[in-house]
């Protein structure tokens, strides 16, 4: 497969191509021009070197949502160092797994995080720390105060086989880290957009110049995980804005006002968590998304009704349901605009998606097996050559990506999405996917959200178990009935609970180990 250019040349040569006046990223009322985002990483990739890290060292990032975030991103593909991402919910001794794993070089923290880096720091090999915000320790360098500093960055060596991390939790073990060629990722962004990867960069550049496909993103998600960040990066890559919000929470009436303020023409959700929300706050009488070409949605299951819900309110809107994970991207895609709102969500692939059996082979149309991943796909799990045996496989002499996803292949190639295998529950022989059950919950009216899950039981193995929220009051007898007439009878919960709030992470993700506890399993 092609590889595309490296974000460090992308980055390196975008600011001949963008209007430097043009906004590259608005967070609240602050608004950073391309010209000073691109002197900006300039002086932070010139810091990091001078501080000694090389290429190929790691710069981690411990961050909410914020421009310093995306800053100290390019900073790092210009100074060709490795991006980490960090969960800002981690603990001492889980943020020391990831910088210790990584070896990271350069940590950039928000003020707010100086107290847990100030707990780990004499075990750290970090040899730059640079604060975002607040009283600067003696240890580490004001972040504004170095992108400000006017440093100078000799010409990179960049190379499409730099690297880029993204750490995924997953289900199990500790966090891992995807390693991406850049060049792969660069390489998916452009297919994605029309444009060939192996374009020279002075054709590409001609193309920013163009102003033909660039955006202004509402990025709703976290930058510390995979589904706001690449979207992000491809908005950037295409020398358009990113927009993102302050605030600790997702607040959606603030989305959809801001979204309606600066007319934003694309927007990235993580599922029902976050489109729920949005539809609630559109439904109250809030702010506006009509403005939007775009809304895509990845990493989680988002229910067909809420699809509808938020095409009344921008019926010109493409809603784009994509599945992937930090090791698969681009498994398949479902499209729903107006004129098939409320549709079950089929995915259909590009040729590089198999459904394969326990044996590796593909299954007939009708039956259920896991998703495998060829073409671009990253080179594995950093440290962990167990892992990434198992989870990258060769089928007929071509690799694949196999994340643990399983699905029901059509015979047109389409599939239908049945949920992640470690989460699978075996209760009395059979086999229930979670993520089945949690849809059809969250199609009664009283329910707002729901996670399904199984617990130890002696009669079968595994009691299929959900805790729900239900805001307005929901018989737990009724909900199981609810399910029982559109599913078959052993995938109904034998439980249900209902929860002032079901637990997800920032991104949207299902926490079900905290579900689990909130029933004291």
């Amino acid at each position: 497969m092609t590889l595309g250019p490296s974000f460090g040349t992308i980055f390196s040569a975008i600011g001949s191509a963008v209007d430097p006046a043009h906004p590259a990223t608005i967070h609240g009322d602050t608004v950073t021009s391309w010209g000073d985002f691109d002197r900006r990483t300039d002086a932070l990739a010139a810091a990091c070197h001078a501080a000694g890290a090389v290429p190929g060292d790691r710069i981690a990032h411990l961050m909410r949502n914020s421009p310093a975030y995306l800053q100290t991103t390019i900073a790092g593909f210009k100074a060709r160092l490795v991006h980490v991402n960090i969960n800002y919910r981690y603990t001492g001794e889980e943020l020391f797994y990831i910088l210790d794993n990584s070896d990271a070089a350069v940590l950039a923290y928000d003020a707010e995080f100086e107290p847990l880096v100030a707990s780990i720091r004499d075990r750290l090999k970090v040899k730059l720390f640079l604060q975002v915000g607040g009283e600067v320790p003696d240890y580490a360098r004001d972040f504004d105060t170095v992108a400000e500093g006017g440093g100078v960055l000799p010409e990179q060596a960049h190379s499409p086989d730099d690297m880029l991390f993204i750490y995924t939790g997953g289900t199990t073990g500790m966090p891992k880290g995807v390693m991406w060629d850049q060049g792969a990722l660069s390489a998916m962004l452009m297919a994605s957009n029309g444009i060939a990867p192996d374009i020279a960069l002075p054709g590409y550049l001609d193309l920013l110049r163009s102003g033909i496909g660039r955006l202004r993103s509402l990025v709703m998600p976290p930058l510390m995980h995979g589904t706001g960040f690449i979207i992000a990066l491809s908005t950037l890559s295409r020398g358009g804005t990113v927009v993102t919000m302050p605030g600790q929470a997702f607040e959606p009436e603030l989305a959809v006002e801001t979204c309606q303020h600066l007319g934003c023409d694309y927007a990235v959700i993580v599922g029902d968590a976050f489109g729920r929300p949005l539809l609630k706050a559109l439904d109250a009488g809030h702010g506006s998304i009509a403005s939007l070409a775009v809304m895509i949605s990845s990493g989680t299951m988002w229910s067909p009704e809420v699809k509808a819900g938020l095409l009344r309110h921008a019926p010109n809107l493409m809603i784009v349901d994509s599945l992937g994970s930090s090791e698969s991207l681009g498994l398949g895609n479902s499209v729903q605009t107006s004129a098939n709102a409320g549709a079950a969500t089929i995915f259909s692939a590009d040729g590089q998606t198999l459904i394969v059996d326990d044996d590796l082979r593909p299954v007939p149309p009708g039956t259920r097996g896991r998703i495998a991943r060829g073409g671009l796909i990253p080179r594995g799990y950093w440290r962990d050559e167990k892992k990434t045996a198992e989870t990258f496989v060769t089928i007929d002499g071509t690799r694949y990506s196999m994340a643990g996803d399983w699905a029901i292949i059509e015979a047109d190639g389409s599939f239908t999405l049945l949920g992640r295998g470690s989460q699978c529950i075996n209760t009395a022989g059979e086999k229930v996917f979670p993520e089945e059950v949690e849809e059809t919950l969250k199609t009664h009216p009283a329910v707002d959200d729901a996670l399904v899950f199984g617990i130890a039981d002696d009669k079968w193995g595994q009691a299929v178990t959900a805790v729900v929220e239900a805001p307005r009051g929901a018989d737990p007898e009724a909900l199981r009935a609810h399910v029982r007439t559109h599913l078959a009878g052993y995938k109904t919960p034998k439980r249900v609970i209902i929860v002032d709030k079901v637990p997800r992470a920032p991104n949207g993700k299902a926490d079900y180990a905290a579900a689990r506890e909130m029933i004291g399993v």
